[in-house]
């Protein structure tokens, strides 16, 4: 079990890792400044609060932390799917991490269902 929980958060720290890099790309104009502002913010969240779910305190707070993390990678592909509609240069790029958010979600979903 603590292999799985390590592999989630590195999972989540590349995730955030490739969010900035793609951020880092994208042309600098009032959409994409806005959108890339909050999907910096909500997208590197979802690894934050799943390391404070491993340090949490209990059954109940863990699943809390968990609903966090599962409620900003939602939100995280919201943006994306947003951002990917102002980039086709980067459309590989952002599907890519759409995929990766989709599956973020997924899994979050899974561990809240199990620890509920």
């Amino acid at each position: 079990m603590e292999n799985k929980r390590y592999d989630l958060e590195d999972r989540t720290l590349i995730f955030s890792k490739n969010i900035i890099k793609l951020v880092n790309k994208l042309s600098r104009n009032v959409v994409n400044l806005n959108i890339s502002s909050q999907i910096v913010r909500s997208g590197t969240s979802v690894g934050a609060n799943y390391r404070e779910a491993n340090a949490s305190l209990g059954d109940k707070d863990f699943v809390m932390k968990a609903k966090i993390c599962k409620k900003e990678a939602m939100e995280t592909l919201y943006w994306l799917k947003l951002l990917r509609e102002n980039n086709q240069n980067f459309v590989w790029e952002i599907d890519s991490l759409i995929d990766e958010c989709d599956q973020l979600v997924r899994i979050f979903s899974a561990i809240i269902l199990k620890r509920s």
